[in-house]
């Protein structure tokens, strides 16, 4: 089955979340997540659910990230899996915010949000490179190569290194929860 990307703007979003008529799908890691959601959405990394969650959705599904690329990238895959009646929101949690729309947060939380996990990463290979240009010369290259793929990165739209640190422990959310999540938005026993 396909079905093509339709776009929600955030107060239609709000006008169905208050109807009942959709369920909010968060792809983005558990730290983001924590900083700041949309109230009453499932938190899921898809890498590890995408078939099982696909095979099971009736339901309308709203994916949402930061932005709206990620929930875009999560919408290819779940269609791909066979998932139909699925809707991004247009700008993300970004145009959720600007529009005024409630967020809830988890108070004390320590992760940080992967657009600075990636300038963490990034700031952390750069300052590395240099140090250690002062010993071995050949490690200038280093801070060239981040740069090019920070480069590549903003006019690809694409992040490897967000990839990267997504494959981190810290970023990811444990089976049990994935499976709690699948049964929320599936209807069916975790």
């Amino acid at each position: 089955m396909s079905s093509t990307r339709t776009r929600m703007d955030p107060s239609t979003l709000a006008q169905r979340l208050a109807a009942g008529w959709t369920t909010v799908l968060d792809v983005r890691t558990p730290g983001e997540h924590a900083a700041g959601a949309i109230p009453g959405s499932q938190l899921l990394q898809l890498d590890q659910h995408a078939d099982t969650l696909a095979a099971g959705l009736d339901a309308p599904v709203t994916l949402v990230c930061r932005s709206g690329q990620r929930a875009i990238q999560a919408h290819q895959r779940l269609t791909a899996a066979g998932a139909t009646n699925l809707t991004v929101l247009e700008g993300g949690l970004n145009a959720w915010q600007a529009a005024g729309q409630p967020v809830d947060t988890t108070p004390g939380t320590t992760k940080g949000e992967m657009e600075r996990q990636v300038r963490l990463a990034a700031g952390s290979l750069v300052l590395s490179g240099i140090l250690a240009s002062l010993r071995w010369p050949s490690a200038r290259f280093l801070p060239g190569a981040v740069g090019a793929g920070l480069t590549y990165a903003a006019l690809g739209n694409t992040c490897a290194m967000s990839r990267v640190l997504l494959k981190l422990p810290y970023d990811r959310t444990g089976s049990a929860d994935g499976d709690k999540a699948v049964a929320a938005l599936t209807g069916r026993a975790a």
